[in-house]
Order: C-alpha cells, then structure tokens, then sequence
C-alpha cells in the first residue's frame, strides 16, 4: 500500500492500482479503501485508481496530527491530488466520501475534477423545522446529541444503532436477531480507535453544503438507495435539482450502500458515466 504525507505531516494510506484516467474513490464513515474493492478489478483495466483510507480509518494511527474533519479530509484530498500530480479526476463519493467531495468544491472548486460521482448522501444531515431532507427525515440536534452520548459510551454499538433503527425495516430486523453480519460488523466497529472517529463525526453533522451543488459545474452522476437507512427518495431528488444537469439513479432494493448490493450495475453505469457523462442505460 502506498502512502503521501499531508501538509500537517499525517501519513494519509492509499491503494492504487492500474493505469489510464485517474478514479479517486472516497469511502464512507468508519470504513477504509476495502469498500471499494469490489470494484477495483473492472476499473483498473481502464483507469488508475486511488483507494485512500482517510485518516483516523482503516486502522491507522492518527497520533498527534489533525483530527479528521471534513476539513481537514478536503486538504488531504487537495494533498493527494498534487503528491500524485492528478488533474481531470473522475471523484466517488460514498456518504462521508460525498461530504468531503462537497467540502472539497466549496474550498477548492472543481477546475481539477472532470467528474463527479456521489452516492447516497444529503448536503445536510441535521434536520430542523426548514430542513427535512437530512438523516431519516428527522435527526435534529437533540437526536444528534443523544447519538454523540451513545458514542462516547459504547462506539461501535452508537454506529450500528444509526443504521439499524432508520428508514430500512430490514436493517432493524436482522439488527433485533443478531445476524452474523452485523457481529462482524461489530467486531470490526471495535478494533478501530473511536476518537477520532468521533470528532469525525461531530464535524460531518454541522456541515451544510446545500451552497455548493448549484456551483456543481462538471458531470455528475447521482446513486442512491430506494431503502436507504438514512435518506428518503425526496432526498435523492433533492440533490439532483439542485446540481445542474444531474443524472439521478435509484438502486431498487438498495440501502444506504447501493453500489455494494447491485455491483455490476454500478461498475458499468460509472464506466460508461467517465467515457460520456451519461450513465449507461442498457
């Protein structure tokens, strides 16, 4: 696995594989560059690909460098981009990946990237009486505040309870039952040190970037899940009129990692997206 070193001295991870028009893939919270390797092998025979383990994920010692917050994460993007001398990038962004892609425009534009991918995220996950498209319809800032207590005292059982007890009936079932993938994922949930993750996502959930779509000037492309844990169908069209010229698609079935359930769709849809800027619908 290769490495570049941030502007603050953080050793930032990154896995990269063949050659050709550069991928950036950012993953979701509490995850690593292993979410998309699914995808690495089909992508890789036309593209080079980046799989970054953010820091404060997959693992990695933060020691006394900058907690990631989407700040921060935005900066180690920028970092990347130049230690590996990119430019016309195609960026994905799943959940935490979308935000800090999001940050990313507001602080450095798009004039880098020549595409965009984000799947399954809302510009603001805190809801309020004028804000109904963020996490379940209704996480306000007491929902928040409990979520942040449940954390402290027991991580890896406060992520499991976000995504089990939202809008997917499924989740909370298997959820309820115990189902093996939910211990692994509480095991894997357990091995990671919480801290930064935490601070992580206190700075996720006082972002708002509904401001950056409209200034969305390149290709994009839009996935969401039909039963995501997090965001309604109105989130997801949302998203998509407020970025000029959007493509939205909805993974039927799906929850909040549409590209995991349906991945041969998803593989050839951001394929076709690079070469045209249109998903491919066939």
């Amino acid at each position: 696995m290769s490495h570049f070193f941030a502007d603050d001295g953080a050793k930032i991870h990154v896995k990269i594989s063949g050659s050709g028009s550069p991928i950036v893939m950012l993953h979701g919270w509490t995850s690593s560059h292993q979410e998309w390797f699914p995808f690495q092998a089909t992508l890789a025979e036309k593209h080079q690909v980046f799989r970054w383990d953010a820091r404060g994920h997959g693992g990695h010692p933060l020691g006394k460098h900058t907690a990631p917050s989407a700040e921060r994460m935005a900066k180690d993007l920028r970092n990347l981009l130049d230690h590996y001398e990119l430019d016309q990038v195609t960026a994905v962004g799943h959940s935490m990946g979308a935000l800090t892609l999001w940050q990313y425009i507001r602080d450095f534009g798009t004039n880098r990237l020549a595409k965009l991918c984000f799947i399954d995220q809302s510009p603001k996950l805190l809801t309020d009486e004028s804000w109904e498209h963020g996490i379940y319809g209704h996480f306000d800032h007491h929902k928040a505040g409990e979520l942040m207590h449940l954390l402290k005292n027991d991580f890896a059982e406060g992520v499991l309870k976000l995504t089990a007890f939202g809008l997917n009936e499924r989740a909370k079932e298997k959820y309820l039952a115990g189902a093996s993938g939910w211990e692994r994922s509480r095991a894997a949930l357990r091995a990671q040190p919480p801290e930064p993750l935490i601070d992580c996502w206190a700075s996720l959930t006082a972002a708002d970037y509904r401001d950056v779509l409209g200034k969305i000037d390149v290709p994009t492309m839009l996935v969401y899940g039909e039963e995501s844990n997090f965001y309604r169908i109105e989130t997801a069209r949302y998203v998509a009129s407020q970025i000029p010229n959007a493509v939205l698609h909805i993974y039927e079935g799906t929850d909040h990692s549409p590209h995991q359930w349906q991945r041969e769709r998803f593989s050839r849809e951001l394929m076709a997206f690079i070469v045209s800027g249109q998903p491919d619908h066939l």
